[in-house]
């Protein structure tokens, strides 16, 4: 009874008090409980706003981290993992890319190529860097990269600076996937924030490296499944494809775009640019000659490929295959041709998600000293 006599008085104080308020006859008791009332709510409604910018602050950190959490293996991949460890990491990286394309320009598509043909084995574990010893096989002399992968001495410049910097700190890995997007910002590509905190790999595939990374002459149904096979897409296939756009490749590469061509016909069969690459490798020893990927723009990183398969100037069968091979693909490979900012963003996003796969983290694997040995 004491309870509700006192929230009855309350109740009766209140109505009175806003009555009077509404009245304007406020007496200075009532005056100095209302200032009171105002305080009181003001610091109410403060320690409200407070709360809310908190729970807000730390659900924005928590999605963020988040975004970094791959799996269950704990947080791994992260923008800035260096910031404090070693924060000139990415100017160093940066600054050995742009002195080794700055004197061989097509460096850049190289050093592209490396972080494609480590993350397509076993993960991006820098496992395609380590040479092979009288107990080890590493991957190196796996025929997709034999006599073909180059820029590893780029690579080592770039660890050796970062070791009398920050010694044991920044992986060989993660020099690679930085690499590769330097090469293509320099070429005048999009650029992308890279996530970063993998280690390095403790062994190699040869097997692997033979398996897995996609041939020149593969038909679209193959390039699809060797994309799948590492948790890829066929949009990503397709993007990923426009690295072509620059560097060169040898003349056993393409030489099956060269059988019969007088037989040769079709809208996507460009009869004279074939003619060309013949006369290039029909010279004796030409089996090494070389040829530009991209003939218009070799050295510049932009839609210039698409374009070019469009013309029937692919120069691998597993380029030209995008546009004769598969309907699907050929429709992403015109909206390309159309808007190379869609080609742009579509890279970026797929080099991204092939730069997280299977990274080793935490305690697996190791940091090199050296990105050619396992220690």
């Amino acid at each position: 009874m004491t309870s509700l006599h006192n929230l009855l008085l309350s109740q009766h104080y209140c109505s009175t008090f806003w009555y009077s308020i509404y009245k304007k006859q406020l007496s200075p008791f009532q005056l100095t409980s209302l200032a009171n009332l105002m305080f009181q709510m003001a610091k109410y409604l403060a320690f409200l706003f407070l709360m809310l910018k908190l729970a807000t602050t730390f659900a924005s950190q928590l999605n963020s981290l988040n975004e970094t959490c791959l799996g269950d293996g704990g947080f791994d991949l992260q923008i800035d993992i260096y910031i404090n460890s070693c924060p000139e990491a990415e100017a160093i990286i940066f600054s050995g890319v742009e002195n080794a394309v700055s004197q061989d320009s097509r460096m850049a598509a190289s050093l592209l190529r490396l972080h494609f043909h480590d993350c397509f084995v076993n993960g991006c574990d820098a496992s395609v860097l380590l040479d092979d010893t009288g107990n080890f096989v590493g991957e190196k002399t796996a025929p997709p990269n034999l006599n073909s992968l180059r820029g590893f001495e780029v690579i080592d410049s770039i660890k050796s600076e970062l070791e009398s910097v920050c010694p044991e700190t920044v992986s060989c890995a993660d020099i690679l996937a930085v690499a590769a997007r330097d090469s293509v910002v320099l070429s005048g590509g999009p650029s992308w924030e890279v996530q970063m905190g993998r280690r390095d790999s403790l062994s190699a595939s040869k097997a692997a490296a033979t398996n897995n990374i996609p041939a020149p002459n593969s038909t679209v149904a193959n390039l699809v499944a060797k994309f799948q096979n590492v948790g890829l897409t066929l949009n990503d296939m397709v993007a990923l494809s426009g690295a072509h756009t620059m560097g060169k490749a040898r003349c056993s590469t393409f030489s099956s775009r060269l059988q019969n061509l007088s037989n040769s016909n079709g809208p996507d069969v460009n009869v004279d640019f074939l003619q060309s690459l013949q006369q290039l490798c029909s010279e004796p020893g030409s089996n090494t000659a070389l040829a530009h990927l991209d003939l218009v723009t070799p050295a510049t990183f932009d839609n210039q490929y698409y374009i070019n398969l469009l013309s029937g100037e692919g120069l691998l069968p597993s380029d030209q295959a995008l546009v004769t091979g598969n309907d699907q693909t050929r429709e992403i490979v015109e909206s390309y041709v159309e808007d190379p900012f869609i080609f742009f963003e579509d890279f970026k996003n797929s080099m991204l998600k092939m730069g997280r796969l299977a990274p080793l983290t935490g305690e697996n694997g190791e940091i090199r000293s050296n990105c050619r040995v396992v220690y």
